[in-house]
């Protein structure tokens, strides 16, 4: 029995290290030494305070901001801690009725606005964390915020089109705004004379 225990747990011990130890502070050291600003989290920073993330969305509710996708985190929206789906399926009630709120805030955030509401910014992704939506959702709100800032349409537009991300390498995933860096930049324009 003595001959099975020792090398059992000399071997659980060295791969307790390889695996527990060494590889981890390999792994942390080498993303970042070539990857430092993604290590750190893709912080966002303004005046030497951290904002936002490049990964995970804000809560935006006020019309002068480019609303981001829903978030399905709670009880605090955009919680990285509590990252998951809605998980309520296509028939289930109670998705029906978040589906309808959102609509009606976004209405009533722009009632001049009949477009038909892209579905990213009614329903929530599968993290629950999205940062960015849809270059549909962006246009559908480009009018809402113009006209609350007091901003010309080309001028939103043109910026939204400088924060548009295309596909990833031109072939995978779909085109993209980024809502925290659009909503930033926004915030340098002003008002139309």
């Amino acid at each position: 029995m003595k001959t099975l225990i020792r090398p059992a747990l000399s071997l659980f011990i060295l791969l307790t290290i390889i695996t527990g130890l060494i590889y981890p502070l390999a792994v942390t050291g080498i993303g970042q030494a070539l990857f430092p600003a993604q290590a750190a989290g893709s912080l966002i920073q303004r005046d030497g305070k951290v904002i936002g993330s490049r990964l995970i969305g804000q809560n935006f509710t006020d019309p002068k901001y480019f609303w981001g996708r829903p978030s399905a985190t709670g009880p605090y929206p955009y919680n990285a801690a509590a990252s998951s789906g809605s998980n309520l399926g296509p028939l289930n009630p109670a998705l029906h009725d978040a589906v309808a709120g959102r609509v009606k805030a976004l209405r009533e955030a722009d009632p001049g606005n009949s477009a038909p509401v892209p579905v990213d910014l009614v329903t929530t992704s599968a993290s629950g964390l999205d940062p960015q939506i849809s270059p549909a959702a962006a246009a559908y709100q480009a009018a809402r915020v113009a006209r609350v800032r007091g901003l010309k349409l080309d001028a939103v537009q043109t910026l939204v089109a400088q924060h548009t991300e295309d596909r990833q390498w031109g072939v995978f995933g779909e085109p993209r705004v980024k809502v925290l860096e659009l909503n930033l930049a926004l915030d340098g324009l002003q008002p139309k004379p």
